[in-house]
């Protein structure tokens, strides 16, 4: 994709300084798609590692941020220039809002840009655990063939199964279609608008759908409401056979909770891609369970969702940091991001 057309800086008045481009941070790496749409307009600071340290001292001179992966905290006493950070996907848990608001700074992400990857991923997360793929893929390791074989015996067809998707929203609606017009699935969907559930699913209360389903996918924000919607309660309501695949936040999950569940055999198993501590450290509980498949947060990290991602989230903040308004803001702030005043700048860059 070629870069948008940018204004060139207008040249310095006599008596004027130059005007600088802005510094722009990246916390994680992007897609080269938008590296060169950032790089005709500003100056691009890769960070080398996701370290909270590392991420701070970047901070200090950029005038703007896109992240993959959560802030720490107090990056904003850290970050004096920092004018607009640009989420590279929907985790709004991943900025202290509140925060950033309170000091003038937009938020934007970007919705719906990764979702049919996502999506994907939990249609592969379902035929995964139906297949008993990953006890399969062991044994052909580590056991004969003939007994590898036989897990095989544990195997479901997914057709006809019932899945219940907690958040229908883009991800949801793109799953709820692949689930029933390509697997021939019912589907039944809970949010907090049951009348905005889309063709493809039946919408349900949250007791209905979690006693009903053969695969429960969580592909919700986290917010009040749904922080720790999962818990000891919920989980009791699912039944024996059922899995669990969470694409939304971490913390929609009371960990406690779903490791008791699983160590227990309450529900068949589960496929998790977030996590109520963002990383998980070697060593975790997770890890010594063998009904549960674990990866790091990349549902939505396909070659072409990062392709649109990169474009978008490069072209969004280089518009918030012209001043103009964000297209999908997630705080607010009494006015667009203002370009600061180029003397005013550290002198020492």
């Amino acid at each position: 994709m070629a870069p948008p057309s940018s204004p060139s800086p207008k040249p310095a008045q006599p008596g004027q300084r130059p005007l600088q481009r802005p510094r722009v941070l990246l916390t994680d790496p992007i897609a080269g798609e938008g590296l060169r749409v950032l790089e005709a307009a500003a100056e691009v600071v890769q960070a080398p590692d996701g370290e909270p340290d590392t991420v701070r001292r970047l901070a200090r001179e950029a005038d703007g941020i896109i992240i993959r992966s959560k802030l720490p905290d107090d990056i904003f006493d850290d970050a004096p220039r920092l004018r607009a950070i640009v989420i590279h996907g929907t985790g709004t848990d991943l900025v202290r809002l509140d925060e950033a608001s309170r000091r003038g700074i937009a938020v934007a992400n970007l919705p719906g840009a990764n979702a049919p990857s996502v999506a994907e991923y939990c249609a592969m997360a379902m035929l995964t655990l139906a297949r008993n793929t990953p006890a399969i893929t062991s044994a052909m390791r580590t056991a004969p063939w003939d007994s590898a074989r036989a897990l095989g015996s544990r195997a479901h067809e997914i057709g006809g199964m019932t899945l219940g998707i907690v958040g229908v929203g883009a991800i949801g609606r793109h799953l709820a279609r692949i689930a029933r017009q390509g697997f021939g699935m019912r589907v039944l969907g809970h949010q907090r608008r049951l009348d905005r559930m889309g063709p493809d699913a039946e919408p349900a209360s949250l007791e209905t759908l979690l006693g009903a389903a053969d695969f429960v996918v969580l592909a919700c924000p986290l917010t009040a409401q749904t922080r720790h919607l999962m818990n000891r309660r919920t989980f009791a309501l699912m039944k024996p056979s059922a899995w669990l695949v969470n694409v939304g936040r971490g913390a929609v999950v009371e960990e406690e909770a779903l490791l008791e569940t699983l160590r227990e055999r309450k529900i068949a198993g589960a496929m998790l891609d977030v996590y109520e501590h963002y990383r998980i450290a070697p060593g975790h509980p997770l890890f010594a369970l063998d009904n549960v498949v674990l990866t790091p947060h990349l549902a939505g990290m396909t070659v072409e969702s990062r392709a649109r991602m990169a474009s978008a989230a490069a072209e969004e903040l280089l518009r918030m940091l012209r001043g103009e308004r964000p297209r999908n803001p997630v705080n607010p702030v009494d006015s667009a991001p203002q370009a600061p005043d180029p003397d005013a700048r550290p002198a020492n860059r």
